[in-house]
């Protein structure tokens, strides 16, 4: 089973920049949509961007202009470019895709990001 592993977090004040980063640890040329999830303690996991093996993307509607993206299947990496960053963006990002209905991976560790005002 591929195992992704995410790192680029850290602490930014407030209309900064950070870049997310998800190395996994097989090929995922293959996976139709790989996305970025989100989750702060006591709530349940979000979605926050995902992007097909054709490169089409979505935003959730809060990082739209925001959040930008990215895979690079010859390197089996997934990215996620953040800038205008706000407090309400702290949390633990996690990576993770679907593939025929099922995750491609178990949940990693994830990255903290954190948001200062």
């Amino acid at each position: 089973q591929v195992q992704l592993v995410e790192s680029g977090g850290g602490l930014v004040q407030a209309g900064g920049s950070l870049r997310l980063a998800c190395a996994a640890s097989g090929s995922i040329f293959s996976f139709n949509v790989m996305g970025w999830y989100r989750q702060t303690p006591g709530k349940q996991r979000e979605w926050v961007a995902d992007i097909t093996s054709g490169g089409s993307t979505k935003y959730e509607d809060s990082v739209k202009g925001r959040f930008t993206i990215s895979r690079d299947d010859s390197k089996n990496t997934l990215n996620l470019q953040m800038h205008s960053l706000k407090p309400e963006d702290t949390a633990v990002y996690y990576c993770n895709g679907v593939d025929k209905g099922a995750w491609v991976a178990s949940w990693g560790q994830g990255t903290q990001v954190t948001v200062s005002s």
